[in-house]
């Protein structure tokens, strides 16, 4: 839909809405800057929103860049002193550049919800989930959901080196790349020939070429050590992979997807508890009248969704305009709440919804 006054101004109205909505579920209403420091943000963002934040600077503050999403933020004014358990509600602007699509919105509108809460994380989770269904129950969207913890308890879990399990966590969010490691690290695809020459080298400085960029001689020392050291590792088994593999391709209902990762634990116990954490959602989502035996469950999903997200994944998609993004998306994020709170931390799950998309299916009536 053209972007025009009246419609931003539709749109703002929505958002206000949505976010007395979750006013409405006992959320604090907050304000996040529209520009953030940029220095440790970015990296919790992950390469995709880097490689898209508008960045600024200036001689006071440093670097900045407009704000790409409010979760980051919200957290880190939590764990500055907020109390809990905590829910949290807002709306407004965020900012990503578009280059690789422009036809998609370089500047829209979030209205979104987090909540704060130690004591049940499964049923956090479906407290979230349940509320972001019930709002948006008018549109008849079709939900999918997720969990990214079970496929980093699955590499967590692997009998290879710790610096190819950190590799392989590291691209998690990123599908190729990971699978271009799984090849590489199986002994499947060989490792380019310029990186074999470097290391049969009795200087492989002298063959390590204009790589070596503006990085420093003891930083690529520490990388050819690391390289020498994976060229002696053994090989992940095929065994393995093939666990990955089946973690990977587990789309089902709810239930089925339930009884499918227990039977895969039995080859790959490490990753027992995220599948009995799986279980507690969904008696969680069941007793929020959630109808799980329909309930979509991909363990692939979310993985090219924010980096944050490290367990339970949600999105909401209108099935007769697959051009739209999704509706709405959320998920958990424990890590990111003990990274900014240096040392402490709380279980911590939430979504936002885009009311420009809400708009452009009709509204919620």
């Amino acid at each position: 839909m053209p972007v025009t006054t009246p419609y931003r101004a539709a749109a703002r109205a929505e958002a206000a809405r949505l976010r007395a909505l979750f006013e409405a579920e006992g959320a604090l209403p907050v304000e996040a800057a529209i520009l953030q420091p940029a220095d440790l943000l970015l990296d919790l963002y992950g390469e995709d929103i880097r490689a898209r934040a508008y960045v600024t600077s200036d001689a006071m503050r440093g670097e900045q860049m407009l704000r790409p999403d409010f979760t980051v933020p919200v957290v880190q004014m939590h764990m500055d002193g907020g109390a809990e358990p905590a829910r949290y509600c807002y709306c407004g602007e965020v900012f990503r550049r578009q280059e690789d699509d422009p036809e998609r919105a370089n500047e829209y509108l979030q209205a979104g919800f987090e909540l704060f809460d130690r004591d049940n994380p499964p049923a956090a989770d479906a407290e979230v989930f349940a509320l972001f269904q019930r709002i948006l129950a008018p549109l008849s969207l079709r939900a999918a959901t997720g969990d990214i913890g079970i496929l980093t308890a699955a590499v967590g879990g692997l009998a290879t080196t710790e610096r190819r399990k950190h590799a392989l966590m590291r691209h998690v969010w990123r599908p190729r790349r990971f699978r271009a490691l799984l090849d590489r690290f199986s002994g499947r695809v060989a490792p380019p020939a310029a990186r074999l020459a470097m290391l049969a080298a009795a200087d492989p400085f002298e063959t390590a070429g204009p790589d070596i960029g503006l990085r420093r001689r003891a930083e690529i020392e520490d990388r050819i050590e690391a390289l020498r050291e994976d060229a002696a590792a053994a090989p992940m088994s095929d065994h393995e992979v093939a666990m990955i593999d089946a973690v990977l391709a587990v789309r089902e209902t709810m239930p089925y997807a339930l009884e499918h990762l227990r039977d895969i634990a039995v080859d790959l116990p490490a990753i027992l508890p995220a599948v009995d954490r799986l279980a507690a959602r969904a008696d969680a989502l069941a007793a929020r009248g959630i109808d799980v035996e329909h309930l979509d469950f991909e363990a692939a999903y979310g993985r090219t969704h924010m980096e944050y997200y490290d367990g339970f994944v949600f999105g909401f998609y209108a099935e007769a305009r697959p051009d739209l993004p999704p509706v709405a998306t959320g998920g958990r994020y424990d890590a990111l709440t003990r990274v900014l709170g240096q040392g402490r931390e709380i279980p911590a799950v939430g979504g936002v919804i885009r009311p420009g998309l809400v708009l452009d299916l009709g509204g919620l009536g």
